[in-house]
């Protein structure tokens, strides 16, 4: 198997074992709202946020990456001409 997929199948069978483990309530208050929520939702709301960020990210600067490139080649093609 890929060592990514090992490695992100541990780290998630750690955040469940750890979000199980955490299944108080808890009030989280942001701005003037409030709202009250067991700590196991909301560490795997956060762990998802993390993730979707972190995929974002990643798509966003391979995509820069890939845009500087053809940037890179448009201009040679144009100096050849």
């Amino acid at each position: 198997m890929n060592f990514k997929i090992i490695l992100l199948i541990v780290v998630a069978g750690l955040a469940v074992i750890f979000i199980t483990q955490n299944v108080s309530a808890v009030t989280v208050s942001i701005f003037f709202w409030s709202i009250s929520l067991s700590l196991a939702l909301l560490i795997f709301f956060v762990l998802g946020m993390g993730f979707a960020l972190g995929w974002f990210l990643h798509s966003f600067l391979a995509y820069q990456k890939i845009k500087k490139e053809v940037a890179g080649i448009q201009a040679d093609m144009r100096l050849k001409k």
